[in-house]
């Protein structure tokens, strides 16, 4: 690797855990990733092992796989419960470790904790708690653990650790975050035991951890490394825990043998209403949509969730002697600082890895700018939670290293790409990195298609649109791609240029609901809306469109009826409910299509709350029979003819293809692409996904 860059110097020092010796300090925190198979056992595939190679190969210091549930049952994960499991696990070890990474493996219970959007049988807990009283009533209704089932737990976390170093592994993290079953009995929200284990006294309360802890140390020997992954803080919740106890936790832990104390935090939602009550352990989603409530002086609240997890690390390294890692949306800006700071030793990643794996090589070589960002879209934890492969958003390679891999063309082509947008874009860049000839025509004076207006929609807060597009556009200049923009493409452009391949990736049709009245001058199109907001985006960027969007919104009165509840229709109700409007959301779908198109983890239930906090009126399977100068006549579900009174109708309908554009474009060239919402419209992960397999394709 060469010489770190000075900015990052503290990132790019070595450091150890035990006497495991790490390059620097950027690691890759144990998650799942969905891409086994149950039914064959579990038994380790290629793709996780070409993956986790490819975060090797890019730099990182050390890689932490999360092994399966050790219960059983039909729960995904690459297993670990049997000696017939080693040679593939040390396949994977052999392939990190021969790039100078170090390879470790996380072991954890998941105990009442079940996926929210797949059947599972219920899991077990220190104390059955009612649905009422319990953190997390989504769950089902655990059981509660025995004493004889606690001491099988001991025995199999260290069974498996053992296998792990049979394997060729180098150490353990141990999983006693979250709502795992080790943190519910740590927690007095969770345990309400009256035994042993119960929360009476701090030993009683951390017994099973420190078992776990020795147990390995002895049948692994001292020198096994262990990382204690532990809540920092149990946010919001009644009984959680707290920095105070967190602190002796760790302090407990490393006298039992932890090499090091990784902090997390758990933060609970609508904490005192259980039919809402929820948690999750990314620090964006506990602030989406704009909470500011139930923030403790411990949690860094400044940027929106961005490295909110520190301040308790910091408190918690006061009490250690052992390396300190900390993770919930770090990255190596603030991760650096941190360290400077003495805040904590080591930053602790996920989603940015999955985005570009080559990252931490990226950043100490001081090429930040070619890592390509994640968006903290959440699509990745989405699919898990439905039992599905884990995918990145912008980045269509992950789990398909081998199958992605960029190859030279057998024949260089000319390619004329119609369209600067993320489908565009992605199948420009593929197609010039493998040869050939690529030019791109956007209409707008900038490239990002409908990227500059959906941030402008969205904000940044959560969610960095323009930082993808902006890495798009510098990696298609990088790659060779010639760029026109400013430039409506007719078929006489086309026949001047003269390609043999025409990708058509100009965006989809807006599509506008046949109903009376709909020309009228209180309906604003989304056609209209977008047309509008692309003009002032010639002057401006979408940030500062934004906060002018806060004083002057010409054209939308106060009273606004939305004709779509989809996605566009939702994400347009939260953009102007901010901007003072009383909103209503129509569609003509059921309940359950409200919404699509939106994340349903987190993103989705907590955006209908806040709307229907705030006054929103949403009416699925709504009939449109007229618009008038009133407002927008429907008949309900229930069959009642009314008038939503409206100064403005806005229509926020899912798009349709663009098939004049590809009718215009017939015969142009040999071979004629349409891709992305020119072809089929979607989501934004959709467009990156299909123009990245047609730049494969050409």
């Amino acid at each position: 690797m060469a010489k770190t860059d000075s900015k990052f110097e503290k990132l790019g020092e070595p450091i150890y855990i035990g006497k495991a010796r790490l390059k620097n300090r950027m690691m890759k925190n144990g998650t799942g990733f969905f891409w086994d198979n149950p039914e064959t056992g579990g038994f380790m595939e290629d793709c996780y092992i070409s993956f986790f190679e490819a975060l090797a190969k890019g730099g990182l210091a050390l890689a932490v796989s999360a092994v399966a549930p050790l219960q059983e049952g039909p729960m995904p994960g690459f297993r670990a419960l049997s000696d017939e499991y080693i040679p593939g696990w040390k396949k994977w070890a052999d392939a990190i470790k021969k790039h100078d990474c170090l390879a470790f493996h996380q072991l954890f219970h998941l105990g009442p904790m079940s996926p929210l959007f797949a059947k599972a049988p219920p899991g077990v807990a220190p104390t059955t708690i009612p649905l009422e009283e319990s953190p997390r009533p989504e769950f089902e209704v655990p059981h509660e653990i025995t004493i004889p089932q606690i001491h099988d737990i001991v025995d199999r976390f260290a069974s498996a650790a053992e296998r792990m170093k049979k394997a060729g592994l180098q150490g353990t993290e141990l999983n006693a975050a979250c709502n795992h079953l080790l943190d519910c009995f740590l927690s007095r929200a969770w345990n309400k035991r009256e035994d042993e284990y119960g929360c009476q006294n701090m030993e009683n309360r951390t017994r099973i951890v420190v078992d776990i802890i020795k147990e390995i140390k002895r049948r692994n020997g001292e020198d096994w490394p262990i990382i204690a992954l532990i809540n920092g803080m149990e946010v919001g919740l009644k009984d959680g825990i707290n920095v105070e106890e967190s602190s002796q936790f760790a302090k407990i832990f490393e006298q039992a043998g932890a090499d090091a104390i990784e902090v997390r935090a758990e933060y609970y939602t609508w904490a005192d209403n259980w039919e809402r009550r929820s948690s999750t352990h990314f620090p964006d989603m506990f602030f989406y949509p704009y909470k500011s409530s139930q923030v403790d002086e411990h949690v860094y609240s400044k940027e929106y969730g961005k490295g909110a997890n520190q301040l308790m690390a910091e408190a918690i390294k006061k009490s250690v002697s052992v390396p300190v890692i900390v993770c919930g949306k770090m990255d190596w800006e603030n991760g650096e600082k941190a360290i400077r700071d003495g805040k904590v030793d080591i930053i602790s990643m996920n989603r940015r890895l999955l985005a570009d794996p080559s990252a931490p090589r990226k950043v100490l070589e001081g090429r930040q700018e070619d890592i390509r960002p994640c968006t903290s879209c959440m699509t990745c934890y989405n699919l898990g939670e439905h039992f599905k492969p884990v995918q990145c958003r912008v980045n269509p390679s992950l789990g398909k290293e081998k199958e992605f891999e960029i190859t030279p063309a057998e024949t260089r082509k000319k390619v004329m790409v119609i369209g600067g947008g993320p489908s565009g874009m992605e199948a420009a860049r593929v197609a010039a990195l493998r040869g050939h000839n690529v030019v791109l025509y956007e209409k707008e004076k900038k490239t990002g298609g409908s990227l500059p207006l959906a941030q402008m929609v969205k904000g940044t807060e959560r969610e960095d649109l323009m930082i993808f597009a902006r890495w798009q556009s510098l990696q298609m200049k990088k790659a060779g791609v010639e760029i026109h923009t400013g430039t409506e493409v007719t078929p006489a452009t086309v026949d001047s240029v003269k390609p043999d391949v025409l990708v058509l990736a100009s965006g989809g049709a807006h599509r506008i609901p046949d109903v009376p009245g709909i020309k009228s001058r209180n309906v604003l199109t989304s056609k209209v809306l977008h047309k509008r907001l692309k003009f002032f985006l010639r002057f401006t960027d979408p940030g500062t469109l934004r906060k002018l969007s806060s004083i002057w919104l010409p054209g939308i009165g106060k009273k606004v009826v939305i004709m779509g509840g989809r996605l566009h229709g939702c994400e347009t109700a939260e953009f102007l409910l901010h901007r003072g409007r009383e909103l209503a959301i129509t569609d003509t779908g059921t309940e359950e299509e409200m919404g699509e198109g939106l994340i349903e983890v987190f993103l989705k239930p907590y955006l209908f709350y806040w709307l229907k906090d705030n006054g929103v009126e949403i009416l699925p399977e709504v009939k449109y029979e007229e618009i008038n100068k009133q407002g927008l006549t429907i008949t309900t579900k229930e069959g009642n003819k009314r008038t939503l009174k409206a100064n403005t109708i806005i229509t926020a309908q899912p798009l349709e293809p663009y098939i004049e554009l590809q009718k215009r474009m017939e015969g142009k060239a040999k071979e004629i692409y349409p891709i992305g919402d020119t072809k089929t419209p979607g989501l934004i992960f959709d467009a990156v996904h299909d123009g990245a397999k047609t730049g494969r394709e050409i």
